[in-house]
């Protein structure tokens, strides 16, 4: 049952990397469409590195108030901007059809089989987070009944895809170190918010010696504190663990339900 639950849960979040492997064996079968499919990745790709580009050129620090989940969900926005955008077209994927297309016979498929692979290479970090953390969160499953991919959304929305995780912490849950904690800590600024209005604060956060260390961590808290019994419950229904969290105080963002939300379905 185990094994089957891990494959179940690998399968459910790693929709982007399923979809290159198809466009690899599609290369052998059907190399004419495995090319279009290919190229319209690209354009996408380079659509989200050019919004990318865009935002790093705003000066640091100019919006005080953002916080790494704001920053996570806003890329989240630029994904899906990219993908629309590359879906109507600019003109690259034509470009790249054109020129793959001169290819002929066995150099055709290992030409589009080596783009996808440097699609997969040059792609966002999103599923090699997902790759890297999928058995802590499996581990986390067991011990809160919580889908796996539900816990994997919390953790990326909380640390921006280990982006902007806390350093020197492996805390990807941004866990305070309160509740008598005893072990290691890490101080950071953090965004809070007070009365409906967002402060920037500097607070101490718990530090593991390992990932898994801080898996297990959350796993505990969000198990035995009753004021998150109903983010134990969900099901598959991704809101009611968000409202259940949020409910319970994890976080202070009057939006964070629904972030929360939109972050597990961009994974699911």
């Amino acid at each position: 049952m185990a094994a089957a639950a891990s494959a179940s849960a690998s399968a459910s979040v790693a929709a982007d990397a399923r979809t290159l492997d198809s466009l690899r064996a599609q290369a052998r079968q059907d190399p004419d469409k495995a090319i279009k499919d290919a190229a319209k990745q690209f354009e996408a790709l380079f659509m989200q590195m050019l919004l990318k580009s865009m935002r790093d050129t705003l000066p640091q620090g100019s919006d005080p108030l953002a916080s790494d989940a704001q920053k996570t969900y806003t890329g989240m926005l630029d994904q899906q901007l990219a993908q629309t955008m590359a879906g109507r077209g600019i003109g690259l994927a034509d470009m790249m059809v054109q020129q793959l297309s001169k290819t002929r016979g066995a150099d055709k498929a290992t030409r589009i089989e080596k783009a996808t692979q440097e699609i997969r290479d040059a792609s966002p970090s999103s599923q090699s987070f997902v790759d890297r953390m999928l058995p802590q969160a499996m581990e986390a499953s067991k011990t809160t009944g919580v889908p796996a991919r539900f816990i994997l959304g919390q953790a990326a929305l909380e640390s921006g895809w280990g982006k902007s995780e806390i350093a020197g912490s492996r805390n990807l849950f941004g866990i305070k170190a309160t509740g008598g904690w005893s072990g290691p800590t890490v101080s950071a600024t953090t965004t809070e918010y007070v009365d409906g209005k967002a402060v920037r604060k500097v607070e101490k956060f718990r530090a593991y010696a390992s990932y898994a260390e801080g898996f297990r961590d959350w796993a505990q808290l969000v198990s035995k504190n009753p004021r998150y019994a109903a983010a134990l419950t969900p099901g598959n229904d991704a809101a009611a663990f968000a409202r259940g969290l949020a409910k319970g105080g994890y976080a202070t963002d009057p939006n964070y339900a629904a972030k929360l939300t939109r972050t597990i379905h961009s994974i699911a």
